[in-house]
């Protein structure tokens, strides 16, 4: 396992190093000038390339690649144009709301399409699987936006019993910093009032974030159970009298579990994408609206440092759903290391 974890690290400077070479060529092919942008429409040219020439927008493009990728490797991710401020603090104050919205769906997406996924399995071809089929099926069809607006109208315009949008009521104080995942600080600091309001806050934007993913793992989860339901060793235990309970816990989940697994380290890589536009529908102030108004003003350091911190997220997700994947089957780490 220490080889395949060792090899895992090793690709991660490869990745973002790729990511980075990516982002920096597609930012700067798009029409526009950042310096006009920031500048005004009323700026004269002389103010223009006072600010062109403070960003180092008038240098060749490897050589600002060169100087940027020189500035990362000390730590800098330079300086936004939008906020006047350090990338790097940006980050620091944002990516917590976007941590908090991604784990909360996460959670949505873990104990929702699990269940439904086993319950569709064991009960094949009857209500249940036609209920988590159809119930599937209608969550990933639906456009995260379109499934935003469609709550806020319900729950907020109409029963007006959550809020619309925003991570805590205005009216009210953030909990003590500690971590930036308000509902973490909120129980930290022993803050009920700023727990319940963030938990409202927090409600409708996982559950629109969530129900693509969820989908996702609802119908690998039955496919996964089905597929091993059916498998020889399952159909002798039943056999041998075992009760069906029994065999769904030591022999059909186990091995279920195994690609949904995998499925799901990819499905954070969607989360963190999808979380972009829900940001946006309901005013959620984390990375994807950050990078929504970077990219807006094309703020090529904010949006380069964006992508370069979910690529580094998602290549550590993917390093311990590899972990978790060769502690529920050692056979797989035995295999691998005897190919090496």
């Amino acid at each position: 396992m220490g080889r395949l974890l060792l090899r895992r690290l090793i690709s991660l400077p490869i990745v973002l190093l790729g990511m980075s070479l990516v982002t920096f060529a597609v930012t700067h092919i798009v029409p526009g000038d950042p310096a006009r942008l920031q500048a005004g429409p009323h700026a004269t040219e002389q103010q223009v390339e006072v600010l062109r020439h403070k960003y180092a927008y008038d240098q060749p493009l490897v050589q600002q690649y060169v100087t940027y990728m020189g500035d990362l490797l000390h730590g800098n991710l330079g300086n936004s144009i939008t906020t006047r401020r350090p990338v790097s603090e940006d980050l620091r104050q944002f990516f917590p709301a976007t941590v908090e919205l991604t784990v909360a769906a996460m959670f949505i997406v873990v104990v929702a399409g699990l269940p439904l996924g086993l319950l569709g399995g064991l009960r094949r071809g009857r209500w249940p699987d036609h209920a988590s089929r159809l119930l599937s099926i209608a969550a990933v069809s639906m456009p995260v936006f379109w499934l935003g607006i469609i709550l806020q109208i319900i729950f907020y315009q109409r029963l007006n019993i959550l809020p619309v949008g925003g991570r805590i009521d205005p009216a009210l104080l953030p909990p003590t910093h500690a971590t930036g995942l308000y509902v973490v600080d909120a129980i930290w600091s022993g803050d009920t009032v700023a727990l319940r309001s963030s938990l409202s806050h927090l409600i409708l934007p996982a559950l629109t974030l969530a129900a693509g993913s969820m989908a996702v793992i609802t119908r690998m989860t039955r496919a996964s159970v089905i597929e091993v339901g059916s498998s020889d060793h399952v159909r002798a235990s039943v056999a041998k009298g075992i009760s069906r309970s029994l065999v769904v816990r030591r022999h059909i989940m186990p091995n279920a579990i195994i690609p949904v697994t995998t499925v799901f380290g990819l499905q954070v890589g969607t989360l963190l994408a999808g979380s972009i536009l829900v940001e946006v529908v309901f005013s959620w102030p984390g990375i994807g609206l950050y990078a929504v108004n970077a990219i807006s003003n094309l703020d090529f350091a904010a949006i380069m440092g964006v992508t370069l911190l979910i690529s580094v997220t998602y290549v550590i997700v993917n390093l311990l759903v590899d972990v978790a994947y060769l502690m529920l089957d050692p056979r797989i780490a035995d295999a691998q290391e005897a190919g090496t």
